[in-house]
């Protein structure tokens, strides 16, 4: 039987490497999709690429530092596929510098997409999770957050403050049925890090990856799956390492 039959996630940051094997495999699985993305165009285009139940799928614009259009967007995929089930907050955005180099500006806008954004992301859709007595919140955070690195002090401090977050609200929303819990993913084979120089890569595989390779995003998606189905009831709170032993928790 399908995972997420007769369910409805809505994968914030829908049009990135994971985003989009979450979206096939979710789509696989039975579920409806709310696809949200920085770019309404390709969101579009892309859930109508999904597999048999694509007219199932909406896409749309999210820009996760707006209020206004967190709001504006939960409410489309409300109006077109139901109340949401699922949240998976796949957006954010990298970056680095160092401490004495970086601006305010650029630590205040991490805060704003990462953390920000997954906080109003999550208060849009509890309240129909309240009402369902069920609901799975999947928060992105980074392997990053716990082993730290050299010019990554901002990226770093606002994916320990999702899994610090996600703590507090699991504790908060256990009892009506809603697990909340953080996946931290390591270096993964995506087109952000497939831009760097090839020897950039093998370093950091060669320093950090004790499995030898990247990893890749349908393994991401697969450890998504698990924390978005009635498997992981038991899970509250809990951060899962999908990261080749880039960090022993």
């Amino acid at each position: 039987m399908k995972k997420l039959l007769n369910k409805t996630a809505v994968i914030t940051g829908s049009n990135g490497g994971i985003g989009k094997a979450i979206a096939h495999l979710f789509s696989n699985e039975g579920a409806k999709l709310g696809l949200l993305d920085i770019d309404p165009i390709e969101a579009s285009s892309f859930a109508e690429t999904l597999g048999e139940t694509s007219s199932k799928h909406y896409g749309g614009e999210i820009d996760v530092s707006s209020e206004n259009s967190i709001k504006n967007s939960f409410r489309e995929v409300k109006n077109c596929i139901g109340p949401v089930d699922i949240l998976i907050n796949t957006a954010g955005i990298a970056g680095s510098g160092l401490v004495h180099e970086l601006e305010a500006d650029d630590w205040d806008k991490m805060f704003q997409v990462n953390l920000r954004g997954t906080f109003l992301c999550c208060k849009q859709v509890i309240p129909y999770m309240k009402e369902k007595k069920w609901g799975r919140i999947v928060n992105f955070s980074s392997e990053v957050a716990h082993r730290g690195n050299p010019g990554l002090s901002h990226y770093a401090a606002s994916k320990a403050g999702i899994i610090a977050f996600s703590k507090c609200l699991a504790l908060e929303v256990i009892n009506d049925g809603i697990c909340v819990n953080t996946l931290a993913p390591g270096p993964t084979d995506t087109a952000m890090l497939s831009s760097l120089d090839k020897t950039v890569i093998k370093k950091l595989i060669d320093d950090l990856m004790p499995i030898g390779r990247l990893g890749r995003p349908e393994e991401i998606a697969a450890a998504a799956l698990f924390l978005s189905s009635e498997e992981s009831a038991f899970c509250v709170g809990s951060t899962i390492a999908a990261n080749g032993g880039s960090y022993l928790y």
